[in-house]
């Protein structure tokens, strides 16, 4: 079955073709599976000229059968008194790691962002992240990491206690976008330099200077994105402060003081 495990069938098939001298690309073609499976399931059963179908199908068993001995069930999702069914909230939280996965973020960066996304409190200790992914710490420790150089995820002390916790909040697709957009900054600007120094009547400058072009309106876009997302939120803030019954033109002057703010502290 195509992205399930390998089949006793397949590992033959495997076998078979190895020997006949085909590459990992082609078996995984005929197979429907991606070249990296293949190549892993090669590699740790005996590499190209050692693999065996049998014994790699027994091996699968054992690994299966360890699986099952140590690693506990997973625990229930915390419900907090909101009524969810855990099931249902450990699906969609596979699937949206899934969907992270599947936008470039590395598969354990994708599993801890996801984590803290379903936690109410969007906050939790490495022990923490540890105890519900089933993973080490130092898997935690490097997704934390690279989560914390992308303006993704802060540190915070626990309240009344020495150990830190990691925690994201509300703004965390703000400051991707933020951070996309400075990159894009940083990418024109090399850009330009590209056609200055290729000349942009040639075709190699030309496609700088194409970049450019694109680049720019991206992040005009992006920026205006992010302003009327301010613009919302600060009204939002206005008028939860000031209860029902308040003009909006009050809430609307707090908004635009309050994004003034916010892209004072983003520059």
């Amino acid at each position: 079955m195509p992205g399930g495990r390998l089949t006793g069938e397949e590992r033959r098939h495997i076998a078979t073709w190895l020997a006949e001298g085909l590459g990992y690309t082609e078996i995984g073609r005929r197979l429907a599976r991606p070249a990296s499976t293949v190549m892993r399931e090669v590699t740790r059963n005996g590499g190209p000229g050692g693999y065996g179908a049998d014994r790699a199908q027994e091996a699968a068993r054992h690994r299966a059968r360890r699986r099952r001995e140590v690693r506990p069930a997973a625990p229930p999702v915390p419900d907090a008194g909101h009524g969810r069914d855990p099931r249902a909230v450990r699906e969609f939280t596979e699937s949206f790691t899934g969907l992270l996965a599947g936008q470039g973020l590395p598969p354990m960066v994708s599993r801890v962002l996801a984590c803290l996304y379903t936690t109410d409190s969007g906050a939790l200790t490495a022990a923490e992240l540890v105890e519900r992914l089933h993973v080490s710490p130092a898997s935690v420790s490097h997704a934390v990491a690279w989560l914390e150089g992308q303006g993704m995820l802060r540190r915070e002390r626990t309240p009344g206690g020495r150990r830190e916790r990691y925690a994201i909040d509300d703004q965390l697709w703000l400051r991707s976008l933020l951070s996309a957009a400075q990159m894009n900054d940083v990418l024109v600007a090399a850009s330009q330099r590209g056609a200055e120094i290729l000349g942009a009547s040639t075709p190699a400058g030309a496609r700088f200077e194409s970049s450019v072009e694109l680049l720019t309106l991206v992040n005009e876009s992006l920026r205006g994105v992010m302003e009327q997302w301010r613009l919302r939120l600060a009204e939002r803030a206005a008028a939860a402060a000031a209860g029902p019954g308040t003009a909006t033109g009050t809430a609307t002057g707090t908004a635009t003081g309050t994004a003034a703010d916010a892209d004072a502290d983003a520059v």
